[in-house]
């Protein structure tokens, strides 16, 4: 079995602010003395696995959740169950608290007493054990035991969580290594961010008196065509999930089908309504083998500029396939064996590059 498989994905977006800075405007990064829009692999990977793509591949039984509000969700499960609020919170805070520390013990109407300090990731069977035990204390009218405690796990049936990783602070013994790596995608060209001034009519103002907008902003935005790379290690992707590496490792394949569905048809959710600005990839190259993985990016430090009557995807593709023969010649073979699809061209298919990855 191939370890390691790598994606090169070349996708096109319309005017969009699909991931914002603190001022609320497109990320940028400077590549090659050039400007370019910018997505974070954490904005990338999130509208993946909360995507209805993802889940409708997987199930929900195969999803963790990350997530500061888990004592707050207990202490709703134990009061509704008949538990008074005081014991409640203290119980709630036992279990919620082996997934990370919790903020103050003051109690608040917000609940901040029972919030993680920080994100936990948890595994669908960490939280079936914990709504259990939940009831279980109701049930008895006790709070949990200290060897009924021992919830965390090492995930097997999240596939997110065996994906992107998984890092307790408190607990490090449970922490996942991340099978599978997302580069920040960059646009191959230079890009601007632009100003969108924008204003909104009081449909109850007739004018008569005042004949001003009922309100006027600005936002930030940008397009591009975007190189998004992934290196996925199978073999610990296949660990993670506790499978066999000589068996037939089901998960690790529906895994791979799921992901190669989210990464080439889900964009991030960032001011949809706004822009409409969804899209698919217009080309992608899979890579398999055991050789050292390598990003394409270095294609793109000089910016791609269209002329004639070459498109920006076409030099792109090209750009991108004579990195990887040039990268051949040097190193030899970095990969085993390849598939593509290119949407200008009408060549290949996501079937194929799918059959190709997971099988």
């Amino acid at each position: 079995m191939s370890r390691f498989v790598q994606l090169h994905v070349l996708t096109a977006y319309p005017p969009a602010n699909l991931n914002r800075d603190d001022t609320g405007r497109p990320k940028t990064a400077l590549v090659g003395d050039a400007q370019r829009l910018r997505i974070s692999s954490q904005s990338l990977k999130r509208a993946w696995r909360t995507s209805d793509v993802f889940a409708q591949s997987l199930g929900s039984d195969h999803l963790g959740q990350r997530t500061k509000r888990l004592g707050i969700e207990l202490h709703k499960q134990l009061v509704a169950d008949g538990v008074a609020d005081k014991p409640a919170r203290e119980w709630a805070r036992k279990i919620a608290g082996q997934f990370g520390k919790l903020k103050a013990d003051k109690p608040t109407d917000a609940g901040d007493d029972l919030q993680i300090e920080q994100l936990a990731h948890v595994s669908p069977e960490e939280r079936a054990d914990a709504d259990q035990l939940a009831r279980a204390c109701a049930q008895r009218n006790s709070g949990p035991a200290d060897d009924e405690l021992k919830l965390l796990r090492r995930p097997r049936a999240a596939v997110d969580i065996a994906m992107f990783g998984r890092m307790l602070a408190d607990a490090p013994a449970f922490n996942v290594e991340a099978a599978v790596q997302v580069a920040h995608a960059i646009t191959v060209h230079k890009a601007a961010v632009e100003d969108d001034y924008f204003s909104a009519v009081d449909d109850l103002n007739q004018g008569l008196e005042d004949k001003g907008a009922g309100h006027i902003g600005e936002r930030g935005y940008g397009a591009g065509l975007f190189y998004l790379y992934l290196c996925i290690d199978r073999e610990l992707l296949t660990e993670n999930l506790g499978e066999d590496l000589d068996g037939k490792a089901d998960l690790t394949r529906q895994a791979l089908r799921a992901l190669l569905h989210a990464v080439t048809q889900v964009a991030p959710t960032g001011m949809q309504n706004s822009y409409g600005s969804r899209a698919h990839a217009s080309y992608l190259l899979a890579e398999k083998g055991n050789q050292q993985p390598r990003s394409l990016v270095q294609a793109f430090l000089k910016p791609v500029r269209p002329f004639g009557e070459r498109d920006m995807l076409a030099l792109a593709v090209e750009a991108l396939q004579q990195r990887c023969a040039n990268f051949d010649k040097v190193y030899g073979a970095c990969a085993d064996d390849r598939r593509h699809f290119d949407v200008e061209k009408g060549e290949g298919s996501l079937a194929e590059v799918i059959a190709f990855v997971a099988e």
